[in-house]
């Protein structure tokens, strides 16, 4: 018979909750403002994140678990490190807050659905927005990026999926439907050469981003504003 356990420190509801990818340690988003972290082994509290001024949408650890981006009521996307347990980016977006963020499978990227209908992928070494979509005709609830990274997922209560090519940086497909449904892709039915190109990707992905690579290393906020494509 299985036994369960019960995380309580928050004193607001859990709006989402992250497991690292060693399961070692998970992650809660709370309307109390914070994210806390646990050790799942042990069973014991680890730390808590407290920068955000409103609700905590969302929060996910990076691939190596060495970071947490973060979004909030307060419109910003947020990244923290795990190891000295403080915010060391953020990106303010004055039109709406995001609903969920998530790394992409190489830890250099984080993409934000937005709650006004757009899907942003930020550059967390280069401090900049890289694309911004706005294919979506209301708020984007959810994201997955393909195991890739050459493409990015999004769910919004348009009623739609849509399918964003990020090394093209436009709309590859629109899925329709309100039930649980199961599309087959064709992701992988390319010409000769874009095959080539990324099957390299894959076996040779990026390298994660050192902590001294993130620029700039302190608290700071990054406005949205003209970096639309």
């Amino acid at each position: 018979k299985g036994e369960s356990t019960i995380f309580k420190a928050h004193t607001s509801s859990v709006r989402c909750v992250d497991f690292s990818s060693d399961g070692q340690t998970i992650i809660t988003a709370s309307d109390d403002k914070s994210i806390k972290a646990w050790n799942v082994h042990h069973q014991r509290f680890l730390f808590s994140l407290s920068q955000h001024t409103n609700w905590v949408r969302c929060a996910k650890f990076s691939p190596d678990g060495r970071l947490i981006t973060s979004c909030s009521d307060d419109k910003t996307v947020r990244i923290w490190d795990t190891t000295n347990r403080v915010c060391i980016n953020t990106f303010m977006d004055y039109k709406g807050h995001s609903n969920y963020v998530n790394f992409n499978p190489s830890g250099t990227c984080v993409a934000s659905a937005g709650a006004d209908s757009t899907v942003k992928v930020w550059d967390i070494r280069m401090n900049k927005l890289l694309q911004h979509y706005q294919v979506h005709s209301a708020g984007v609830n959810s994201l997955s990026f393909h195991p890739s990274g050459n493409y990015l997922l999004s769910a919004s209560n348009d009623g739609t999926v849509k399918v964003l090519d990020l090394l093209e940086g436009r709309l590859l497909y629109t899925l329709h439907g309100h039930q649980v449904l199961v599309w087959r892709t064709n992701f992988d039915k390319f010409g000769n050469k874009k095959v080539v190109k990324l099957q390299q990707k894959r076996l040779c992905p990026e390298v994660p981003p050192h902590l001294n690579d993130i620029y700039p290393r302190s608290s700071h906020f990054h406005t949205s504003t003209g970096h639309s494509i």
